[in-house]
């Protein structure tokens, strides 16, 4: 039977993970869970983001998964520094993001946006300095910004109010490096660069746990599947019609079948 690659998130906003994963690795399966019916993540304690994180962890396992991806940044932070799952490899998007922040990063200074979750525990901030002690790092909690995106308020007037006021800090700073530490949060794109202009770089989630995924193909820590028809499945805990029509548009040009309702 072939084997998938699991990937979570608290709602619809890692499939801009999945998205940029499928397109990478055209012969891969891959089972993304959407955790929709206890969205958000964000204003949740760890011990409970824990509790929600290891039982969506064994969902993923029991459906033949050899690598689980966690692509919520809240989620992330409580399980960082863990690196399989009962044996299974487990990436996550937080130190990876922060090597690559650094990376294109010419003066150090690098800002974070992400959840109320994300910016209290400084998982970010903290890696960040472990990395490099220089870095300079701001951070700016923007729970605003997922319900706007599960809502497809995009490119609108609105969300560019939010934006303006979440980001006058970073713009006041004339910080030139910003991680989007939310899986929702690229689908803003147009706005967040439009606010902060052109020179600004955006680290995405997608981008830098396609590198870690090559790293496990490449150390042989999981093997790549023989090159045959792909299922990319689609799982979410709450099923309306507007989160199916968000999906598909959030997926496109991805072809994705429906979506399935599944109780943890």
């Amino acid at each position: 039977m072939k084997q998938s690659i699991g990937i979570f998130d608290s709602g619809l906003g890692g499939l801009t993970v999945l998205k940029v994963l499928a397109q990478k690795f055209p012969q891969e399966s891959f089972c993304y869970l959407g955790d929709i019916a206890r969205l958000p993540y964000g204003n949740k304690s760890p011990e409970t983001i824990r509790k929600y994180g290891v039982q969506i962890l064994n969902f993923l396992k029991d459906q033949n998964v050899k690598a689980l991806i966690i692509a919520c940044n809240s989620a992330s932070t409580v399980f960082l520094g863990e690196h399989d799952f009962e044996g299974i490899p487990l990436l996550n998007v937080i130190e990876p993001g922060s090597r690559e922040a650094l990376r294109v990063s010419s003066d150090k200074k690098i800002a974070v946006l992400g959840t109320s979750a994300t910016i209290r525990s400084h998982a970010y901030e903290k890696t960040l300095k472990e990395l490099d002690s220089a870095s300079v790092v701001i951070e700016q909690a923007c729970p605003l910004f997922v319900p706007l995106v599960e809502e497809g308020i995009v490119s609108d007037p609105i969300t560019e109010l939010v934006a303006e006021r979440y980001l006058a800090e970073i713009k006041k700073e004339k910080i030139k490096t910003v991680i989007l530490g939310c899986t929702h949060y690229p689908v803003l794109r147009p706005d967040l660069s439009k606010t902060l202009g052109p020179e600004v770089t955006l680290v995405e989630s997608g981008e830098v746990l396609s590198l870690q995924l090559k790293t496990l193909f490449e150390s042989g820590k999981i093997k790549a599947e023989p090159t045959s028809s792909r299922q990319i499945r689609v799982c979410i805990t709450d099923l309306t019609d507007h989160f199916e029509r968000l999906a598909q548009k959030l997926m496109n040009p991805e072809p994705i079948g429906q979506l399935e309702k599944v109780v943890l």
